[in-house]
């Protein structure tokens, strides 16, 4: 059995106080006014998370004033060389214990190569300017994710209030 995302679209995203890997705390709390993307991944520097943070940091300016965070338990210091080796624009946030992503619903029971482990899922959750969840994805596969998130985001915009 597979944890599964329990959260929807609707629903207020779950708060979080993480360290950054430019040093910074951020809470989603002080985040209100702002759209985020805030993506869950196993683990820095293996290939598919390597993919996927390429894939946001290539599509990054299309997002326009859209917060990205990428979320894992590796440190900070990880996190930061990460940063630096793939030239992200974005911050990584460090989840120590991965408590945030259990609370999201992107930690649990998964198999991979046929072996049931216990990790971060790989999820994605658009959180609109209230804070509240906009789109949820669970179970990403990599390939098309970051297109997909744009193309939702740009109905989301097109459908909400513009301001400055």
């Amino acid at each position: 059995m597979t944890a599964q995302i329990k959260l929807k679209p609707g629903d207020s995203a779950p708060d979080f106080s993480l360290v950054g890997s430019d040093g910074k705390t951020y809470r989603l709390a002080d985040l209100t006014g702002r759209r985020i993307v805030l993506y869950f991944y196993p683990r820095d520097n293996t290939p598919g998370c390597t993919q996927e943070a390429c894939d946001f940091r290539d599509q990054q300016g299309r997002f326009g004033d859209t917060i990205i965070f990428g979320v894992s338990p590796d440190s900070v210091a990880s996190h930061q060389r990460f940063a630096a080796k793939y030239s992200l624009p974005f911050v990584l946030l460090f989840d120590p214990g991965s408590e945030v992503a259990k609370r999201y619903g992107a930690y649990g029971e998964k198999v991979m190569y046929g072996k049931t482990s216990l990790g971060i899922i790989r999820s994605t959750f658009v959180i609109d300017e209230a804070g509240r969840l906009a789109a949820v994805y669970g179970k990403v596969s990599i390939k098309g994710h970051v297109e997909r998130v744009l193309s939702d985001i740009g109905a989301a915009s097109a459908v909400g209030s513009q301001h400055a």
